[in-house]
């Protein structure tokens, strides 16, 4: 799905452009050019964004054992 059509930037391109290491809008204006013109775009490709680093981001700590609190008996 076009997401820029100014500069015709797909949902694909900016995902791949995730995979490159973009990880903040910034990072999409400098390789893809997305906001440069009417900027109308910038809502859907932050959302976009969003999704595909958190899809591409692993979890912090896995751990075999669950947390236990342990609560002295008095």
């Amino acid at each position: 799905m076009y997401i820029c059509v100014c500069k015709g930037v797909t949902d694909h391109a900016i995902r791949e452009a995730v995979l490159q290491g973009a990880e903040r809008m910034r990072d999409l204006k400098a390789s893809l050019g997305v906001t440069t013109q009417c900027g109308i775009c910038a809502c859907h490709a932050k959302m976009v964004l969003d999704q595909t680093l958190k899809q591409e981001t692993p979890p912090s700590s896995l751990s075999c054992e669950p947390t236990r609190s342990y609560e002295s008996t008095v």
